[in-house]
């Protein structure tokens, strides 16, 4: 049946009242937006475990998490790029899934067996794994998205495709809330499992639609083994101007997120004791993140990303962050910090996230898996990990949290100036 006659039509004729979609590309669209739901679903899943597990040694063991994890990063990264370089993305792209996947089975059986002391190692690795896990399934995605998309057709279609995600945080938590009473809390692994599973089978699914997507007149990127050596991650991110300009906007993403997650922490800490109504308020906030997440994604960046511009569009987050710091500064109190979390959150995933993937349809197919990994993952912890330690040295020399806040407004300032330079300075071939 063609697209323009039939259940095809409709269907077509309803997501163009939220995407600019075309014929051609409806069937990746689709394919794309539930893999990104099948992905973050998983993830969710077992975030509450992982979030109860981090919680054991506080908030003063939050920058020693995230040095470990940012450890992880930089392992992980060349064994990527060694993968990378060995096998096309039909087939490597599944493996990483499936690996995950095996990892997950290793941690239910760990849990079940662990007592005492040796839980609480568990908990901990567990807590540095999911940290490392959510944002390599996530880098892989966007990977993905990137070669498959070209610029004009990400600034269209990556919002939409980015509420499938979204919408799978939100099922994600629904999910685990109805079978963590029935199963118990260890079991949601397997569910995650499950997830990982289809996962990988979908990417199999739109492989096969993704040629279609490219539309008349243009050669889909071809799915070859891409080559090149297990450090190229690190060496092409590091010696292109216009990829380290994209880290410099990571880093400050990460730096001043760990500032608000660590004040928000401190504040909830200070301000709800009871560890029920902690859970209550954490799971409320991300609730309130994903409804204006998905209705972002969904119905405003598509339309808005063309009009406005990729550069006003990256910095986007810089003044919601900017604005979240001020407000902090002027009253650093429990529903303060609750509304920038949320702002900025809703800011990230909706906006900031998918605009800057827009970048990575421009530079070659080396650069797309290997650079971006590095910059997803080892740049983005990196910047958590200093973060988190400039945070806790600031607040032993005797500064407060208003004054915390005060000190990182300026930092979002200037994240906000090079946004801006960073989306006018992309060019057709960013990597070159």
């Amino acid at each position: 049946m063609s697209p323009e006659t039939g259940p095809v039509a409709a269907l077509l004729r309803g997501l163009r009242a939220l995407v600019a979609v075309e014929p051609h590309e409806l069937a990746a669209t689709l394919w794309s937006a539930a893999l990104f739901f099948i992905i973050l679903c998983s993830y969710y899943i077992v975030r509450p475990l992982r979030d109860a597990m981090g919680l054991e040694g506080g908030v003063r063991a939050l920058p020693w998490m995230f040095t470990a994890t940012f450890a992880a990063m930089l392992l992980a990264v060349p064994l990527f790029s060694w993968v990378v370089a060995r096998w096309p993305r039909q087939v490597f792209i599944p493996l990483v899934y499936r690996t995950f996947a095996l990892m997950l089975l290793g941690f239910f059986a760990a849990l079940q067996l662990a007592s005492g002391e040796g839980l609480v190692v568990v908990a901990r690795v567990f807590y540095v794994w999911a940290a490392v896990f959510s944002l390599f399934v996530v880098s892989v995605f966007w990977e993905y998205m990137a070669d498959l998309w070209r610029r004009e057709q990400g600034e269209r279609l990556f919002g939409f495709i980015a509420a499938g995600g979204t919408a799978g945080a939100v099922a994600g938590p629904l999910l685990t809330g109805w079978l963590a009473p029935r199963l118990g809390p260890a079991y949601l692994v397997l569910v995650s499992v499950l997830g990982l599973e289809l996962a990988a089978r979908c990417v199999g699914r739109l492989g096969r639609v993704a040629a279609a997507a490219a539309g008349p007149g243009y050669a889909p990127s071809r799915d070859l083994p891409i080559g090149g050596g297990v450090f190229a991650g690190f060496t092409l991110a590091l010696s292109s101007p216009p990829l380290l300009r994209i880290c410099g906007y990571v880093l400050l993403l990460a730096i001043t997120g760990t500032f608000l997650y660590i004040e928000q922490m401190t504040i909830v800490e200070a301000s709800v004791a009871d560890p029920a109504a902690r859970t209550v308020l954490f799971a409320n906030i991300d609730l309130a993140v994903n409804l204006a997440t998905i209705v972002l994604q969904s119905v405003v960046l598509g339309r808005i990303l063309p009009r406005l511009g990729l550069g006003w569009t990256l910095a986007a987050l810089p003044l919601v962050s900017l604005a979240a710091f001020l407000a902090l500064g002027a009253a650093p109190v429990l529903a303060v910090v609750v509304g920038a979390q949320i702002a900025r959150r809703a800011a990230d995933y909706a906006v900031s996230r998918p605009a800057r993937e827009v970048l990575f349809t421009l530079v070659d197919r080396e650069s797309k898996y290997k650079a971006k990994n590095f910059i997803d993952t080892g740049v983005y912890r990196g910047g958590d990990a200093l973060g988190a330690w400039v945070f806790h040295g600031l607040r032993g020399l005797g500064l407060g949290l208003s004054g915390l806040a005060l000190l990182a407004a300026p930092i979002a300032a200037l994240w906000a100036v090079g946004s801006v330079m960073l989306g006018r300075a992309a060019r057709p071939r960013l990597g070159g």
